[in-house]
């Protein structure tokens, strides 16, 4: 199992390089001078000359690639146009997008499971035709559309909680202004007091719980998180349902599946006991890839509903042409894709002895 590890990380390592140069040559790939994407309204020939020595743009790319790898292993990703820091802008923003994109990851595995083993043990029958009309859903409507709808139909005051008499939930934003107000009195609060600031994780649910210990706080995050999350679940949840089935489907026509029917094991037994776990490689490779993918792919998500996350993030530096927190965003999300298929891979191991027998063969 160690030298399996061992050689997953050496192969991860050359491709990380590859994604640090490419976000790198980001800088330099865009059109016109460097130096107008780092000053944006601010350029002035005068402001020109003093970053680009600054930043050693007149240095020769491998000498300003060594200097980028060093930079990033300090965590110092640059300044943004506004003059901030922008590890310091990422701090912000990147746990309001992990904590988006695990409720929804949540949602998408736990539906597509279910309706893909559904689907799977009573094949071409109604619960199958609907749970592939429910995915064919999930993949065409486009997300925009469907965060829009939802959102007026669901938020407080909609029609749907209008018609139905049900309590809306809160159309936008992380947290009432009423809790952020409780929640900055309390840390300016704790600063006097204690002569130093608190600095939560950024994560709203666990600051909640074991920082704050709010009930109010931790509902009402939930209640906000809850829309984003269901309308960001639509696609990974509808391609988790197609790989669970087609795989859960295919080990059911096993001999082994077909055995232990014959000696009285039942149908739902046999599918969770037996063969979802033979079935798991394909499904674990969905879930790691779609997870990837909802990292990077939040952007319409949490503009619609004002989400301060990674995705609106990227956003404003596309608007404001600003390209260290593109660069920066960029980095996060390609470092994170590396990172999940490389757990991915450690997963099969464990899933599956023979994979890691196959590895120590070669």
């Amino acid at each position: 199992m160690l030298g399996y590890l061992v050689r997953r990380i050496a192969i991860s390592i050359p491709l990380l390089l590859a994604v640090l140069f490419a976000v790198f040559m980001l800088l330099h790939a865009l059109p016109g001078d460097p130096t107008h994407s780092l000053l944006g309204n601010q350029w002035t020939p005068e402001a020109a000359r003093r970053i680009a020595a600054d930043e050693g743009l007149n240095d020769p790319i491998p000498v300003q690639f060594a200097r980028y790898l060093r930079d990033v292993a300090q965590l110092d990703l640059g300044t943004s146009q506004k003059k901030t820091k922008v590890a310091d802008e990422l701090r912000t923003r990147l746990p309001a997008t992990i904590e988006l994109a695990a409720a929804a990851m949540l949602v998408a595995t736990v539906f597509g499971l279910v309706m893909g083993v559904t689907s799977a043990m009573k094949p071409r029958s109604w619960r199958d035709l609907a749970a592939l009309g429910v995915s064919l859903v999930g993949v065409s409507v486009p997300i925009f559309w469907l965060g829009l709808i939802v959102q007026r139909t669901f938020r407080r005051g909609g029609a749907f909680t209008e018609m139905t008499g049900l309590v809306g939930l809160p159309p936008d934003g992380r947290l009432s202004d009423q809790i952020t107000a409780q929640i900055d009195l309390r840390i300016d609060r704790a600063a006097i007091l204690m002569g130093k600031p608190i600095s939560p994780t950024g994560f709203h649910l666990i600051d909640a719980v074991f920082v704050f210990h709010d009930t109010h706080m931790f509902f009402d995050a939930l209640a906000h998180l809850v829309l984003p999350a269901i309308v960001l679940a639509t696609v990974p949840a509808a391609m988790i349902m197609r790989i669970t089935r087609a795989a859960v489907g295919e080990q059911l026509a096993q001999d082994y599946v077909r055995t232990a029917r014959a000696k009285g094991a039942g149908r739902v037994a046999t599918v969770y006991r037996h063969a979802l776990g033979n079935a798991a490689i394909p499904i674990v490779t969905s879930v790691g890839t779609q997870l990837g993918y909802l990292l990077g792919g939040a952007v319409l998500t949490e503009t619609i509903f004002n989400w301060p996350g990674l995705g609106r993030y990227i956003v404003n530096a596309i608007m404001l042409q600003d390209v260290r927190p593109l660069q920066a965003a960029v980095l996060v999300i390609a470092v994170g894709f590396v990172v999940i298929n490389l757990l991915v891979d450690l997963s099969y191991a464990v899933l599956d002895p023979r994979v890691r027998l196959e590895g120590a063969q070669r």
